[in-house]
């Protein structure tokens, strides 16, 4: 069957739902096509799912800290009741989403997708051509260059877990490696970060992530750094990772072996020379307005887009609003990534947001740099907090903030207030004359500053 359509979008996710939404509302005829179940990465198989067995670990977390200052010891995690707790969020979402698309008049599509021509998707049967196409496909694990990659867990995987192995290994030190690392350390599982390179996380500012690794491993994470994995092999039910560490041979066995090793746009399944569609590593080639260089058809948003924008979901988001202001009034609105809070759950949790200390510098900036540790503070003391740092970055011309870089269990939060005044260049005398409710995390901004 052939269709024809104002709008062809191609991923269900946050990237893709805004702009869908925004031309349906205006009048357009709107097509939506997913391989996968409804809804996209954050709320099924990312950022949601994730967060509740944080939010499981932290109390953990909170009863090992509080041992011997007035809370007894006892509370365990039991992992089939928790991933029970996790699907009443994520069960209910594909059926929602494709409910809440149907009411409003969009036309639902499962199945691969794939340019037959600058204007036509082919999803199964259908072929459907599009006056706009927009590419919101998202993103998909790195392939890794090693022998037996088949047998490695993926993170939807991992998310979907009925037990805990007793032994896991997580290969490469991102994200998405240290959050399932505190995770499983807390359920109780032997826990190993495997990391190419000197430190993990290098996104974020060294004197935080090196606090960071101290602190997981005095958690239990066994972190494995300058060690390179070259085969997976399966013995039984087990599996034997082997490598090198530095110039020695490298050998690890675990009940799992989990892919943690960064992602990539998934679009190398959208056949896009067929669409005339160009592509780079970071994803679609894309002009300041969201817009494919090769193809003024095709636009591309979130993780499928090579943009500055961080592999983030409410980058995602607003790059979806950028693109359905462009595609209903004509190319006019850009994506501002000036600020892009992102943080690592992990236990504590690291931010960040603006520019580091190497940027600002690099930048030309007249910087003064605020590195205090803060764990014998009264907002991380009270709750035994072992490991707390700030980390601020201000421009000493405009009294203004440019970065923010912050480890402790109240970092998630506490970033948001510097992503604000970054945002609305507010200065800091000024945000030092702000009264906070005491005591509060947020009462030490002025500290910081």
């Amino acid at each position: 069957m052939k269709t024809n359509f104002d709008l062809v979008v191609v991923g269900t996710g946050s990237a893709a739902s805004t702009a869908a939404m925004e031309c349906r509302e205006a009048g357009w005829e709107v097509a939506m096509i997913d391989s996968r179940p409804f809804g996209g990465t954050c709320p099924l198989r990312g950022c949601d799912p994730k967060k509740v067995l944080v939010g499981a670990a932290e109390m953990i977390d909170g009863v090992e800290r509080m041992r011997g200052k007035g809370v007894a010891h006892g509370a365990t995690i039991d992992w089939s009741e928790l991933m029970a707790f996790k699907r009443t969020f994520t069960e209910p979402v594909p059926d929602g989403t494709a409910k809440k698309l149907h009411e409003a008049g969009i036309h639902t599509f499962h199945g691969q997708a794939s340019f037959l021509d600058e204007e036509t998707i082919q999803v199964g049967d259908n072929q459907l051509t599009g006056k706009y196409i927009l590419i919101a496909s998202g993103a998909k694990p790195v392939e890794l260059p090693i022998e037996g990659i088949e047998h490695l867990t993926y993170s939807d995987e991992f998310l979907e877990l009925d037990e805990l192995p007793s032994k896991v290994v997580f290969v490469g030190g991102g994200y998405i490696s240290f959050e399932f690392a505190h995770i499983a350390a807390r359920a109780g599982a032997e826990v190993h970060i495997i990391q190419r390179g000197e430190r993990p996380l290098k996104n974020f500012e060294p004197e935080l992530v090196d606090l960071l690794v101290k602190s997981s491993e005095e958690n239990g994470i066994q972190i494995h750094l300058n060690t390179e994995v070259k085969s997976i092999e399966k013995t039984g039910s087990s599996f034997t990772v082997e490598g090198t560490q530095g110039e020695e041979s490298f050998k690890l066995e675990g009940d799992l072996v989990v892919h943690g090793a960064g992602r990539v746009p998934e679009i190398d399944d959208l056949d896009l020379e067929k669409g005339n569609v160009d592509r780079e590593k970071e994803g679609v080639s894309v002009n300041e307005y969201l817009q494919s260089i090769s193809n003024p058809r095709v636009y591309a948003a979130g993780d499928a887009a090579a943009t500055k924008g961080l592999p983030l979901t409410p980058i995602a988001s607003m790059e979806s609003q950028v693109v359905a202001t462009n595609l209903l009034n004509g190319n006019q609105r850009t994506s501002n990534y000036e600020v892009m809070p992102s943080v690592v759950f992990s236990l504590p949790k690291l931010s960040a947001v603006g520019l580091s200390e190497e940027s600002a510098r690099e930048q030309g900036y007249n910087i003064r740099v605020n590195k205090i540790d803060t764990s014998e503070w009264y907002t991380y003391k009270r709750t035994n907090e072992r490991y707390a740092m700030v980390k601020i970055i201000i421009d000493e011309d405009k009294d203004q903030v440019l970065g923010a870089h912050l480890l402790s269990r109240e970092a998630d939060e506490l970033i948001n207030h510097f992503a604000t005044a970054i945002q609305f260049k507010l200065k800091t005398e000024d945000l030092k004359q702000m009264i906070y409710a005491y005591p509060t995390a947020a009462s030490d901004l002025g500290s910081m500053l």
